[in-house]
C-alpha cells in the first residue's frame, strides 16, 4: 500500500482504518524510497518521519491490526533496508546511454523510449526491462518482486508487444534468476487504476515461476483507500489456475507470512 508518503492519495492512518474494516489481520506499508530525480517517491529526508508515524500506528492499532513497515525500491533507490520489515524490489525506469525512462509514466514516455533508444523495436524493449528485473534481487536484496511485467501497463493504450520469441525468452530468463530469492507479487494495481483487466503478470509467466519453484504474493498494490485488496478474489483464481496452493512471503527477519485470504486476512 502507498500513502502520501510517496504517491497515495490517503495518508496511512486512513489506510490502515479501511484494513481494519475490511477485516484484514495484518497489513504492509510500502512507499517508495526516494528515488532521484524523481519526485513521486518518500523524499530525501523523509525516511525518518515515514518510519516514525508507521511506527506510531504499529503501537497506536496493535490490538486491532499488525503493521509491517515497508519501502518498494527501485535498483537506483536510496534507503536504509535495516529500517524496514520488508522490501519490494520493482522496475520502474530503464536506463539507456540517453537517460532514464519510466516505464509506467504515460504511454507516449514508453513509445518514446521504444522510438529513440530501440529504434522502434518492442523486443529490444522488453529484453533490457527484463534484464533490469532479473537484477533486482541482487541490488536490493528485495523480500517480494514487484509487478514483474509492469511494461504491459499500457497495452490497452496503444503499446503492445509480441508475447512470442525474445519477449518471453527474456521474461522466462528473469523468473529463472529470480525464483528461489523473493515471492512474486500478484498485483491488481493497474486494475484498479483502470489499465489492466488482468493482474501482473500473466498467466504465461505465473506458469514459469511455478515451473523454477518460485513462491507468489498477492498485492492490491493500493494507492487509495478504495483499492484495497481491489480483486482479490480474480488474483486467487489466477494464482489456484498456475497450480499455487499458498501465497506468502519472508520477510527480512525470516519470518514467512503466510496470506489467509478468506474471511481471516
Amino acid at each position: 500500500m502507498h500513502t502520501i508518503f510517496s504517491d497515495g492519495k490517503n495518508t496511512a492512518e486512513e489506510m490502515v482504518l479501511k484494513a481494519i474494516e475490511l477485516g484484514f489481520k495484518e497489513v504492509g506499508i510500502s512507499d517508495h524510497a526516494f528515488t532521484p530525480p524523481y519526485d513521486w517517491s518518500i523524499k530525501k529526508d523523509g525516511q525518518r518521519e515515514y518510519i516514525a508515524e508507521l511506527k506510531r500506528l504499529k503501537e497506536k492499532y496493535a490490538s486491532r491490526i499488525a503493521i509491517f513497515i515497508g519501502t518498494e525500491v527501485d535498483c537506483f533507490s536510496v534507503y536504509d533496508p535495516d529500517l524496514y520489515d520488508y522490501i519490494i524490489g520493482s522496475v520502474h525506469f530503464i536506463k539507456t546511454p540517453k537517460g532514464y525512462y519510466a516505464v509506467d509514466d504515460r504511454p507516449e514516455i514508453t513509445m518514446q523510449c521504444i522510438d529513440e533508444v530501440f529504434g522502434g523495436n518492442t523486443d529490444d524493449y522488453a529484453e533490457a526491462y527484463f534484464e533490469e528485473v532479473s537484477k533486482i534481487f541482487i541490488k536490493t536484496g528485495a523480500n517480494i518482486i514487484g509487478h514483474f511485467d509492469l511494461l504491459t501497463k499500457f497495452e490497452r493504450r496503444g503499446v503492445s508487444f509480441d508475447k512470442s520469441g525474445a519477449y518471453d525468452a527474456a521474461a522466462k530468463e528473469a523468473v529463472r534468476t529470480l525464483a528461489g530469492k523473493a515471492a512474486f507479487e500478484i498485483n491488481t494495481g493497474a486494475m484498479s487504476r483502470g489499465y489492466t483487466l488482468e493482474p501482473y503478470p500473466s498467466s504465461r509467466i505465473l506458469s514459469y515461476i511455478k515451473e523454477y519453484g518460485g513462491e507468489v504474493a498477492i498485492s492490491s498494490d493500493a494507492h487509495s483507500c478504495s483499492a484495497i485488496a481491489h480483486r482479490f478474489d480474480l488474483a486467487k483464481k489466477v494464482m489456484a489456475d498456475a497450480g499455487f496452493s499458498r501465497a506468502g512471503f519472508t520477510d527480512r527477519a525470516g519470518k514467512y507470512h503466510l496470506q489467509l485470504l478468506g474471511k481471516d486476512q
